[in-house]
């Protein structure tokens, strides 16, 4: 029989005891320090965690800057409307949700097509409008039935509206829903923050360009929240501040009338007021209606416009490269006289044609135009005058001082998106083509170059540009369509200042040569049908540019395709001793610049300078040819 030592069993419990004591006194050791660094070492970091728990900020977007013209007419604005709305990854079944709610209030087919294209540009968890500008009745209707439609709500929005519709969308631009690239021009300015919340972002025109100019700073509230996020009271309010104002150069009523002289035919008409390159009016048709995209275009709508042969979305006055055609001649004569190839009086004989390297360059009046001097060569469009300078100019030449008076390269208007057209040289036939013999130039395709043919390539706003140059005694301004941007807050206005570009120092004699003969076209030459009784008097150059080579045959305008047809051009600048207007029209396939663009010419230069208003388009002088006066 074996005996337990008590004294042995005691201090086995005691030693149990004391290890499960130890091990008690370890964790609740443990305990308290995790406690005090919650409650005090961590205790600022979890406390504002459960103040964001129960407090929520909400962004309030501002509203979007005013664009009004340089008279005070507003041009883009914003309004208040109610819009239903979807929250996909709520509202179940899509198709049956609007099934549903078309029962209760008008869906339209355009409003799937646009909801549809929203859904594949947005995340799953935003909410996204089917229906806008929803009126009271419906608004209340939609309520009554509201409990059957989960995920669906009524929001009140603020809409950007464009109250001329499609009138100036060229220069106005449009906005559209946020998208990655959008935000990525936010997070390069470190605009991150003031964006929460903004659903539109500009996508062209001065909307785009001065964008965050236009958006404002937002605002935000402080609203306490529940265990289940609902709203129970407002603790803050930070109010938005809007978007700062845009007062244009542009006139609008101008810009108006420029819109109505073109009637139904495509192109430009850029005008710039010379002594500061602020933009008057700048036209581009056909053009469209930019509220389309405020709610989000539909395919069917974004197709028409974008695959329509007019090419409603092409800025023609800034992406337009087309040859100048006749209006190029008053640069070269400009050109000829700076560089010493010519003087005013000296006078070639014209027998209708120049021959050079065996190929027969044509002059558009049949037996040509007898003795020619400088004057006569512009008044009368004389193309042989000009054949023969180009040969004995050079391309190289030509190109040096064409590039200083902007032709071939950007302006830097305060428009994204604009084309450089072309300026051939030389170095740019390398540059353009591949093939060695591509690459290299011949003296032959200086002689079209002369005539404004050839690879000669420019945008209407570039014709502009070089005519108000040569109306400002060579002194360059940078177009501009914005005047001053008014402070919303302050209400102070900031001046965009007139930005010159370059002093060609032109000698005044040779400027006053040019002048006078494109006086003398208006007068009695290719313009004087056009201008005939103007009260005022303006300097112009009529011209058309080939779309289609006839290689030297002779061509009837009405009997060709309408594609085909030549491009009408005029540039002109008045009143001639002090201007205060420069333009360029193009006609697309208008046929002669005396019949279609010099026509367009006149309204708007009777209008700047007389106020005359126009009742209809500017008819089209059937009689007028393109190289001797009628």
């Amino acid at each position: 029989m074996e005996f337990k030592n008590p004294q042995e069993e005691l201090e086995r419990f005691r030693s149990r005891l004391a290890f499960a004591g130890g091990f008690v006194l370890f964790c609740f050791s443990l305990l308290f320090i995790r406690f005090v660094w919650l409650q005090v070492v961590q205790h600022d970091y979890y406390q504002t965690r459960a103040e964001d728990n129960r407090i929520s900020l909400v962004p309030i977007v501002p509203n979007r800057g005013l664009i009004v013209d340089r008279k005070g007419e507003v041009l883009a604005r914003n309004y208040s409307a109610y819009t239903l709305e979807i929250t996909p990854s709520r509202a179940g079944n899509l198709d049956k949700t609007i099934d549903g709610l078309a029962e209760v209030i008008e869906i339209e087919a355009k409003d799937r097509r646009r909801f549809k294209k929203l859904m594949d540009e947005s995340k799953s968890f935003e909410t996204l409008p089917i229906r806008t500008r929803l009126s009271d009745a419906e608004v209340a209707k939609f309520i009554a039935h509201r409990y059957r439609f989960p995920g669906v709500e009524i929001k009140a929005r603020l809409f950007r509206q464009y109250p001329g519709g499609a009138f100036a969308s060229h220069i106005l631009g449009y906005i559209g829903r946020i998208t990655d690239a959008d935000l990525g021009e936010i997070e390069k300015v470190e605009q991150d923050a003031n964006y929460r919340g903004t659903e539109h972002f500009g996508k062209t025109g001065l909307e785009q360009h001065y964008e965050f100019e236009l958006h404002g700073i937002s605002g935000h509230e402080q609203v306490e929240v529940d265990a289940g996020g609902r709203a129970v009271r407002t603790l803050s309010r930070s109010a938005p501040v809007a978007g700062n104002q845009l007062t244009l150069t542009v006139d609008a009523e101008l810009q108006r009338i420029a819109e109505l002289a073109f009637g139904d035919r495509k192109g430009s008409l850029v005008a710039i007021e010379p002594s500061t390159g602020g933009i008057l009016a700048m036209v581009s048709v056909p053009n469209y209606d930019p509220n389309l995209f405020v709610d989000g275009i539909d395919t069917q709508s974004w197709r028409e416009l974008n695959e329509s042969p007019q090419k409603p979305m092409v800025n023609r006055a800034l992406n337009g490269a087309y040859p100048p055609g006749s209006t190029f001649k008053p640069f070269m004569a400009l050109a000829a006289l700076e560089l010493g190839k010519r003087r005013p009086e000296q006078a070639i004989a014209d027998p209708g044609f120049f021959n050079f390297g065996g190929h027969h360059f044509r002059d558009d009046k049949k037996g040509g135009h007898g003795m020619v001097d400088m004057y006569k060569s512009i008044v009368h469009s004389c193309d042989t005058y000009y054949y023969v300078l180009a040969n004995d100019m050079g391309i190289d030449n030509i190109a040096a001082f064409m590039g200083q008076l902007g032709l071939g390269s950007r302006t830097g208007i305060d428009i994204k998106g604009e084309s450089k057209g072309v300026l051939p040289s030389q170095q740019w036939k390398k540059e353009r083509f591949k093939k060695p013999e591509q690459q290299k130039w011949y003296a032959g395709e200086t002689i079209s170059i002369g005539i404004g043919q050839g690879y000669n390539a420019y945008t209407p706003i570039q014709l502009a540009q070089a005519t108000a140059t040569i109306a400002n005694n060579g002194i360059m301004f940078r177009p501009h369509l914005v005047k001053y941007v008014t402070d919303t807050r302050s209400g102070e206005k900031r001046p965009i200042e007139p930005e010159p570009l370059r002093d060609l120092k032109l000698k005044p004699e040779n400027i006053e040569v040019i002048r006078n003969a494109m006086i003398g076209v208006n007068k009695e030459g290719t313009g004087a049908r056009a201008f005939a009784k103007a009260e005022y008097v303006a300097a112009g150059k009529t011209g058309t540019a080939q779309v289609f080579s006839y290689k030297g045959a002779e061509h009837k305008t009405e009997s060709m395709a309408a594609h085909l047809r030549d491009h009408a051009l005029y540039i002109a600048f008045a009143p001639a001793d002090k201007p205060t207007i420069a333009l360029a029209v193009l006609v697309e396939n208008g046929g002669f610049g005396a019949q279609a663009a010099a026509p367009i010419a006149r309204q708007v230069l009777d209008y700047y300078l007389l106020g005359k208003k126009p009742k209809a388009p500017a008819p089209a002088d059937e009689d007028a040819v393109e190289g001797d006066a009628q």
